[in-house]
């Protein structure tokens, strides 16, 4: 099993780090987020010989503003335009997506058919009252205050983490249809998927994760509980064990 390195210095870019040509992970990071999320993972998987993608999705790494402005079916072109090109020059690709990234993940399970999906923290659905009054309150309140942070229950991390400072509400109502889209679509999600969760993640029900797990249509799945984590798990305290599971993971469906 391949050890995850040490969280690298914060670095919310874009990143590609080289494998060994054969397989690719398309990483995907969550709402408000950055590549820096998920750059642990990709860090792992390149030490593991698969090559490691992680683009920032349309409006992140830019302003709040430009993110509320961003429809939920771009961040789905975007990811399956590198998708797409990854399978160009790899043998084997595989998606793995944050909370956001993980919603973004399970439609292309579903219409891309990846030869793996690793679906971190997703939020299949938000309680019943945001779903009712984000779509309400965002002509009010354009941009809701985020000032606690991130649900990260390491201190250290969760004060390095970057993210923006404020969460645009009509991003939220996008993420509403994007987890329209996706709960419709578990069932033809056929291929090997890992669905890791934060026990205490705070963000996305750990009920969502079992939902998913017992959904797909998979023959190959399995359900992975972080018991020291809250949402944004590969930044948090259990970040090398969901890094070492994922990539041991993947590495079963390389081509030999």
């Amino acid at each position: 099993m391949a050890s995850s390195p040490e969280l690298p210095l914060v670095d919310p870019s874009a990143f590609d780090f080289p494998g060994q040509g054969r397989a690719a992970a398309l990483c995907l990071h969550g709402l408000t987020g950055t590549p820096y999320e998920v750059r642990s993972l990709g860090l792992a998987f390149a030490a593991a010989g698969i090559r490691a993608v992680g683009p920032a999705l349309p409006g992140h790494n830019e302003t709040p503003e430009r993110l509320a402005k961003v429809h939920h079916t771009d961040w789905i072109e975007a990811a399956r335009a590198e998708l797409r090109s990854l399978r160009e020059s790899h043998e084997r690709v595989f998606v793995v997506g944050l909370s956001m990234g993980g919603l973004v993940s399970l439609e292309l399970a579903a219409s891309e058919k990846p030869d793996a999906v690793v679906a971190i923290g997703t939020p299949l659905q938000l309680s019943a009252l945001v779903t009712r009054l984000v779509p309400l309150v965002k002509f009010v309140l354009p941009m809701m205050d985020k000032s606690r942070g991130s649900d990260i229950r390491d201190a250290a991390a969760r004060e390095r983490h970057p993210s923006y400072r404020v969460m645009p509400l009509n991003a939220v109502h996008e993420l509403q249809r994007l987890q329209r889209r996706v709960r419709g679509k578990l069932g033809d999600i056929t291929g090997p998927i890992l669905v890791a969760h934060g026990a205490h993640d705070r963000t996305a029900r750990p009920a969502d994760a079992a939902r998913i797990h017992r959904d797909v249509a998979s023959a190959i799945r399995e359900l992975l509980i972080l018991e020291d984590s809250g949402h944004v798990v590969p930044v948090d305290r259990d970040a090398a064990q969901l890094a070492d599971a994922a990539t041991a993971f993947l590495r079963r469906f390389v081509a030999p």
